[in-house]
């Protein structure tokens, strides 16, 4: 898999850094409360347990996986492939995302999750990519890991064909690997 990465982007060490500064940024934030903290799978996975080894709060664990699909000029609609198991009424959400690309699935998510009777969602996401934001998202995420550049990456939950998850920094991944796709 080493081979296959053209370079490191952000190593182990700077992620569990930056990991660590979020979680005092979300413990501060949610003193006194009990958010509900949404893993979006199955990217989010490592960035997920890493951030919650360090917030020292109360909090309970949900997971969802989703998606949004577009169809000509629909808006686009959220496929829920597992849903979440908690009740959200009254409860603070935090959205736990590996990387915020285009925007379209925390666009239509966050409403969805409001209409449920959560008290707050924000989100944070490792990774977000705002120049390839779809331009009819206004969404911006409440904090962010890394702001990167529109490469393709991968590692730290990220993939390609369910490939690189498990490696342990963000690489960006060589274009002769996913050109041929």
């Amino acid at each position: 898999m080493k081979n296959d990465i053209q370079r490191i982007l952000i190593d182990e060490n700077q992620i569990q850094r930056r990991v660590r500064e979020l979680a005092e940024q979300l413990v501060a934030e949610y003193a006194g409360k009990t958010p509900t903290v949404v893993c979006i799978l199955k990217g989010s996975v490592m960035f997920y347990t890493d951030l919650l080894r360090h917030m020292q709060i109360p909090l309970a664990l949900d997971f969802m996986s989703v998606s949004s699909y577009r169809s000509g000029t629909v808006g686009g609609a959220i496929h829920i492939r597992q849903e979440l198991t908690t009740d959200l009424a009254g409860r603070d959400v935090l959205i736990v995302e590996d990387i915020m690309d285009s925007g379209r699935t925390l666009n239509l998510l966050k409403p969805l999750l409001l209409k449920r009777g959560a008290k707050s969602v924000k989100i944070v996401t490792l990774l977000d990519k705002p120049s390839r934001r779809d331009p009819d998202v206004s969404l911006v995420p409440d904090y962010v890991g890394f702001p990167i550049e529109d490469e393709f990456v991968v590692g730290y939950g990220l993939d390609f064909a369910e490939r690189y998850r498990n490696l342990p920094y963000i690489g960006v991944l060589k274009p002769e690997i996913y050109a041929s796709v």
